[in-house]
């Protein structure tokens, strides 16, 4: 095998201060300098300073400049970092080179990373108006589907670039996937002369690159930053990566973490505080993997033709330090296990199936959701009331799920697990019989039942019923199982993820 040799790097002082501003690529155009935060642009071998990029808050990630990893065989190493804002929040885009000189990303996505590298189209680049939404359309010659459509701005940056836009000025940013997992993205605003930049790529685990040269803070120990409750002023610290929204255990206030904890923090007051089965923190060995639940959210629903008749479920948020997020889902009908998707799964509107690597899903039951209470830390910017149109679809066991939002369509899997399994792995046998849901036997499957028994049983049901629909229970804060019992799903497949772009 030909070894690569690495091309030579250019250094030059900072225009503004002084300091060594180094290029590896030579695709490179720009730079901020790591002392003085002057956007420098190249042009041959000379330097011109352009102006002074923002300040980049601490988005308390394992990543940093000069890490290096491995990507199908090629090494690569992070030269360059791109923060972005949009409606919900933000996102963080590494700039990679890899051995030869040639760029790469490596791109937040859903908790997760995408690794991508530039690519271009057969064709005329569209304008951004015209994806919409849920459409599908062909990138050279290959189906894929427009995942996410937003309009976003350049928040911060720093290190070697390959081109900048315009600090804070808004440009599109259309995302489209494929139901094999390729996800293809049109930036608007970081092409050269005004072109859009198109890049494909997959999503990776950052444990499979192998990367050396992590932040030495988060190999050793993952400690908290702190600040105060901006409602009540109690402590409140933040463990995770990216988190972009936390709620205050003392207030239960949600708190907006998008600007970085230096900036004014938003917040919104909330009232009826729900307990959670689960408490935060607790850690548990499920399906193979050390979970730690890290975040809450209380959910109910309606179907569109029924606006009266409500039905709730509660949703953990679960996360693994190599494996990243995923979704313990308590609803009526049992509990679940589901994780946001890097492809698009084949469904048309109208249709009442859904296809995802090489299985058959049956739509479900479809209904629109609203987020009624959250606590924890989230890697979105979750908020009370938000709302979604939810379609849930199952093949036996499997289960697949879409989440609609007016810019992005977020798919998640997984499966249903038993509520018995759920207790114990989160050690809580000694509460099993609160983690029973209507997912257990059916009568018809028990032996030795006779025709009184079921008679009995029916009339204790209907007394039950009665006395269930007069009672407090409210579905906004409660998973009130006498509003879904008529449901075959009660949104059991769900997880409002934020979104199915690189956010």
């Amino acid at each position: 095998m030909t070894e690569v040799t690495q091309q030579r790097a250019y250094r030059a002082p900072c225009p503004g201060c002084g300091a060594p501003v180094e290029f590896r690529s030579a695709q490179s155009t720009h730079a901020v300098c790591g002392y003085c935060q002057s956007t420098v642009v190249r042009d041959g071998d000379t330097l011109s300073r352009i102006g002074k990029m923002a300040e980049l808050f601490n988005d308390f990630s394992p990543l940093q400049l000069q890490a290096s990893g491995i990507h199908q065989g090629r090494n690569f190493t992070l030269v360059g970092r791109l923060q972005y804002k949009y409606a919900q929040g933000t996102w963080t885009e590494w700039y990679a080179v890899l051995d030869d000189g040639s760029p790469a990303f490596l791109s937040e996505d859903n908790g997760a990373y995408v690794f991508s590298r530039p690519t271009s189209l057969q064709r005329a680049v569209p304008p951004a108006e015209s994806f919409r939404v849920g459409a599908t359309t062909a990138i050279n010659a290959k189906p894929f589907s427009v995942a996410s459509n937003e309009s976003v701005a350049l928040l911060s940056a720093q290190g070697e670039l390959p081109h900048l836009p315009a600090l804070g000025v808004p440009f599109p940013m259309v995302e489209l996937r494929s139901a094999d997992g390729d996800v293809f993205s049109m930036d608007y605003g970081t092409g050269p002369g005004g072109a859009p930049a198109l890049s494909l790529g997959r999503s990776v685990l950052l444990d499979d690159l192998k990367l050396t040269g992590l932040k030495d803070e988060f190999a050793k120990n993952i400690s908290g930053k702190q600040f105060s409750c901006p409602n009540c002023g109690a402590t409140v610290e933040v463990t995770l990566a990216g988190s972009k929204s936390i709620t205050c255990r003392s207030c239960s206030s949600i708190i907006d973490l998008t600007q970085g904890i230096g900036a004014a923090l938003k917040h919104a007051i909330q009232e009826e505080p729900v307990s959670p089965l689960i408490a935060l923190g607790t850690t548990g060995q499920l399906q193979g993997v050390k979970w730690q639940v890290v975040g809450f959210q209380h959910r109910m629903g309606h179907e569109p033709e029924d606006a009266d008749e409500l039905f709730g479920w509660d949703e953990y948020l679960l996360y693994n330090q190599k494996r990243g997020f995923a979704f313990l889902v308590d609803a009526t009908d049992g509990w679940s296990v589901v994780k946001p998707v890097t492809g698009a799964p084949s469904f048309k509107t109208g249709d009442d199936r859904a296809s995802y690597l090489k299985t058959t899903y049956q739509l479900q039951s479809s209904y629109r959701a609203e987020t009624t209470y959250v606590a924890g830390e989230f890697y979105w910017q979750v908020e009370r009331g938000q709302k979604t149109f939810n379609r849930d679809f199952a093949s036996g066991s499997a289960l697949l799920s879409q989440e609609e939002a007016p810019n992005e369509i977020t798919w998640s899997s997984g499966s249903k697990v038993d509520g018995d399994l759920v207790a114990r792995a989160f050690n809580l046998e000694g509460k099993k019989d609160l983690f029973k849901r209507t997912d257990a036997a059916p009568l018809s499957s028990a032996s030795g039942i006779g025709c009184g028994t079921v008679i009995v049983v029916v009339l204790i049901l209907l007394v039950l019923l009665l006395m269930t629909r007069c009672s407090r229970c409210d579905p906004r804060v409660e998973n009130c199982s006498s509003s879904s019992s008529a449901r075959s799903s009660g949104g059991s497949y769900g997880g409002y993820s934020g979104g199915g772009g690189h956010k």
